[in-house]
């Protein structure tokens, strides 16, 4: 039967699929022969290898291929895999006509007539190098990801299979957990837990939680393989797959250890702040009628030689232990950067006086000699009077401590330029240079034979560096060994000297009226012997109703008022003394055994004209009198 019109004959077909194999432009498309020579040659292989038909067809397909390739028979193997199998597809670097390299993906079809008879090849030829170029670039930041990952030895960054199975380890995690990678990949992340914690379910929850919020972040107690345990600060957050399908959990583990110990001595140092402030009190409060005691003595016109004996005993040992309570205040405060200080010009001169004087009684009682060499000019400072004299105070006191009887101390003030500097050499014990070198460290006290025979709790050399240093100054320590003396200097900066013009202090007359409120009968009643021997009227209450109506009864010029009364506190006494007729002109100070600088800050606020800490130092007690215009006798 004829064809029928128009319908395309198998020549026509043939010519329309060479047509279109021609027109594919992105894949080189041709036919070999049995032998590997180019048959056919469509317009892609044209712009994807550079040659014209005419320049390639009856050429062996080889030359595609780079010489190592060609040398080792490649293409003809690939011939013959095809012939084998059917197919054979690889990817490789190929040539260009200029002699350039392209990564190409390559499939190879062999090609038989109706009677199974290999008739040749079709070979499809694909361009690759952008995608392996990507492909390269992505491994090569993987790569260096891994690497960095690997490097971190701070954190522990390990992978976690969808169950918690442990599928990656960096070097941190090993350093950290003790574990090498093939110890722990493909076990539960659960070992690093302790057992309450997996009675608990607390890795399982973690995951949970995780998947909830898309991150779990928390801090605790985890394992490392010896069965040590370290505190952790642990991230977990899920990872995810491009169609959004769970991959497994990235998992951050921080040694928190030395930060908590921080914390921890932190909390404890506040704790024992917070236990000297109060030791400090209850101290103070017994120590306080002792003082007025001694003060009372020491008013006495004429007491015996034995008297006057124990007087002197009994008050060089009651300083000892108010330096003691104030030297444990002290540290605590600094420990905790409490300290504060009121920065003025200081008449350097007087506070050198007032450091000697307060000295004194333990340089006689070694029998010490003092010698002094001071500018002849008046020397002004920029500092705290009370700190510095603190400062000199402390390295005259262990200057007389650690010199045998009857030796001699040398006390040294000079300037230079705007520094000056204060030396104390002594030719008592030394130092060792190991001495030498741990000698201003909290609880030293030096060679530990020599500490043993001395008193003290080995703070003061501390403290006055500390405060030195808080005056932009520095102190230093030298020796030239055991048995050799020693040598304290510290300088401080902004130094003046100015010419001689302090007036004398007022004189103190008689006859005021003070009242003296306090629980504490023993205190009450000392205090106000020692008023009464300076010539005051004094009134004495034991409670604050009883202090508001002698108050009611006659104003006096001045009122003690002591803070911790059961009942009606200082505060509360004050706030209605406040209210009477006349309180608001009284001069009224807060007694207490508190002597922090909040505590102070708070009696001033509170409305106290002063804060005057227990035991009551006779000279701070004239200096409220005198400021509240009370005259005494002297």
């Amino acid at each position: 039967m004829p064809p029928t019109k128009n319908a395309p004959t198998e020549q026509t077909s043939t010519d329309r699929f060479r047509l279109l194999v021609d027109a594919v432009q992105d894949y080189g498309i041709f036919m070999l022969d049995t032998e590997g020579n180019v048959a056919s040659w469509n317009t892609g292989a044209e712009r994807l290898k550079q040659y014209r038909p005419d320049e390639i067809i009856g050429r062996n397909f080889s030359l595609f291929y780079p010489a190592e390739a060609v040398a080792a028979g490649w293409p003809a193997e690939e011939l013959r895999r095809a012939e084998k199998d059917g197919r054979f597809e690889e990817e490789g670097w190929r040539l260009r006509k200029d002699g350039s390299r392209f990564w190409a993906n390559v499939v190879i079809t062999a090609l038989r007539d109706p009677d199974g008879k290999l008739a040749g090849f079709g070979k499809v030829t694909r361009d690759l190098t952008e995608r392996r170029a990507h492909e390269e670039a992505l491994r090569e930041s993987e790569q260096h990801f891994r690497l960095m990952i690997e490097g971190v030895r701070d954190y522990a960054i390990f992978m976690l299979s969808p169950d918690g199975v442990i599928e990656s380890w960096n070097s941190g995690a090993q350093l950290i957990k003790g574990y090498s990678p093939s110890e722990v990949i493909g076990k539960h992340f659960s070992l690093f837990y302790r057992p309450e914690d997996l009675e608990a379910g607390k890795p399982e929850a973690e995951l949970k939680t995780a998947l909830q919020h898309g991150r779990v972040e928390e801090e605790g107690w985890r394992v490392r393989r010896d069965g040590s345990v370290f505190w952790a600060n642990v991230v977990i957050s899920p990872v995810y797959d491009a169609n959004r399908l769970l991959r497994g959990f990235v998992k951050v583990t921080r040694d928190m250890t030395e930060r908590r110990r921080l914390y921890e001595l932190e909390k404890s140092s506040k704790r024992m702040s917070e236990f000297l402030a109060m030791l400090a009190h209850e101290l103070r409060n017994p120590l306080a009628p002792i003082r007025n005691a001694v003060t009372i003595l020491q008013l006495e016109p004429s007491p015996s030689p034995l008297v006057r004996s124990s007087r002197d005993m009994i008050d060089r040992q009651l300083s000892h232990m108010t330096r003691l309570v104030d030297d444990l205040l002290d540290v605590g405060r600094l420990t905790t950067g409490k300290i504060r200080f009121k920065t003025e010009q200081v008449p350097y001169n007087l506070v050198v006086a007032r450091s000697i004087e307060a000295v004194r009684p333990l340089l006689d009682a070694r029998r010490h000699r003092l010698t002094t060499e001071m500018p002849a000019a008046s020397l002004l400072v920029q500092g705290d009077a009370t700190r510095l004299a603190q400062v000199l105070q402390n390295l005259l006191i262990n200057a007389a401590k650690f010199t045998p009887e009857a030796g001699l101390i040398e006390l040294k003030v000079w300037q230079d330029g705007t520094q000056l500097y204060t030396s104390v050499r002594d030719n008592g014990v030394g130092l060792s240079a190991q001495a030498l070198s741990q000698i201003f460290e909290l609880f030293s006290q030096g060679d530990a034979q020599t500490a043993a025979r001395e008193s003290g709790l080995g703070i003061g050399l501390t403290l006055a560096r500390s405060l030195v240093e808080m005056h932009g100054g520095t102190l230093n320590a030298e020796s030239e060994g055991p048995g050799r003396g020693s040598a304290f200097t510290f300088f401080l900066p902004n130094a003046q000297a100015v010419a001689d013009g302090a007036g004398d202090e007022d004189d103190i007359g008689s006859g005021a009226a003070i009242l003296v409120v306090d629980d504490n009968r023993d205190a009450a009643n000392s205090l106000a012997e020692i008023l009464r021997l300076m010539g005051c009227q004094v009134k004495v209450a034991y409670d604050g109703p009883s202090a508001l109506e002698l108050f009611r009864k006659q104003a006096p010029q001045a009122v003690l008022l002591d803070l911790g009364m059961p009942d009606m506190n200082g505060y509360e006494v004050l706030a209605a003394l406040r209210a009477l007729n006349g309180g608001e002109q009284v001069t009224v100070a807060a007694l207490t055994g508190y002597g922090t600088d909040e505590d102070k800050q708070r009696a001033l606020a509170a409305g106290f004209d002063e804060h005057l800490t227990k035991p009551l130092d006779f000279a701070a007690l004239q200096t409220f009198l005198q400021a509240a215009g009370v005259a005494v006798e002297s």
